[in-house]
């Protein structure tokens, strides 16, 4: 969805301030995430906010179509 239907560097779901982090089992090292709670990084609204880019290895190859999105307007 990434720069179609959301903001095209990304969004960012952070795992402690919004309480995306829903578990999992550290035996199987797995977490849990919702990423219903995705959101658009700060830049996305206005460029004099610096946003850092996520590492390359921080992407996923899949459409995730949850969470905030980009208005009709852009």
């Amino acid at each position: 969805t990434s720069g179609r239907e959301t903001y095209g560097a990304g969004r960012y779901l952070l795992d402690t301030i919004k309480s995306a982090d829903h578990g999992g089992d550290m035996a199987m090292a797995t977490l849990l995430l919702d990423f219903n709670l995705a959101f658009h990084p700060s830049c996305t609204y206005d460029p004099r906010w610096v946003c850092p880019l996520a590492p390359r290895e921080n992407t996923l190859d899949v459409a995730v179509p949850v969470g905030e999105r980009l208005s009709a307007s852009g």
